[in-house]
């Protein structure tokens, strides 16, 4: 029987939800999953329905989410339904909402030098996760994530500041998570910062990370 995994898109238009919920549509089904892509938060309340999912993936940048909508998703990932995003989709999104951040382990506050930045992605070389296994450092240009981290999530793969001089550069340089994982209660919480644009994921190597997070986030 085929995983079933829904896609939440919206908020910012500047961050190509629809473009990049495409694209993991596209990753998931590839690997035999059911998907179900929707532009409404509303999405989000049917308790019984998120319950039955392997994988909830939102692309939501800002916005704000109302209690209706909230619990049901806190419960299913807490009770074993998986949680996956990227970038400001997840990472940006509901700035309000602190149980959010709980939940999914960070948020964003930074990308200094704005997009365009070409920045190495290093991975945790002590690392045994399967999702950065055989998988080599790599560069990206693009938006380089400034993020506040839970300091339970497991990193699996980093990047140094500051490459862009600013504020920040009085304090040094300083390791940022790219990639981590986490649990929140039963479920699985996989987070990756790239993904500013649908395109990032035309990069061999961020486009296996994401699959694999999927995959294994997913119940």
């Amino acid at each position: 029987m085929a995983k079933k995994a829904l896609i939440v898109y919206g908020g910012w238009n500047g961050h190509q939800p629809a473009e990049v919920s495409a694209v993991f549509k596209d990753i998931l089904e590839t690997e035999g999953f059911a998907v179900e892509v929707s532009d409404s938060l509303d999405s989000f309340t049917d308790e019984d329905k998120l319950m039955n999912l392997d994988l909830i993936i939102p692309v939501w940048t800002m916005g704000e989410i109302n209690e209706n909508q909230l619990k049901p998703v806190l419960k299913a990932v807490e009770a074993g339904v998986g949680v996956a995003g990227c970038h400001g989709g997840m990472g940006d999104a509901f700035r309000n909402c602190v149980e959010w951040q709980f939940m999914t382990g960070s948020q964003w506050v930074a990308h200094p030098g704005n997009d365009g930045v070409e920045y190495e992605v290093n991975m945790v070389k002590t690392s045994s996760s399967p999702i950065i296994k055989g998988i080599a450092d790599f560069k990206v240009t693009t938006e380089q994530y400034y993020i506040h981290v839970d300091p339970a999530v497991n990193v699996l793969a980093t990047t140094t500041f500051p490459v862009v001089e600013g504020p920040h550069s009085a304090n040094g340089m300083t390791v940022m998570p790219v990639v981590y994982t986490k649990y929140w209660g039963k479920g699985k919480v996989f987070y990756t910062s790239l993904g500013h644009h649908a395109d990032i994921f035309d990069t061999p190597e961020v486009r296996e990370i994401t699959k694999r997070g999927f995959l294994w986030a997913a119940r």
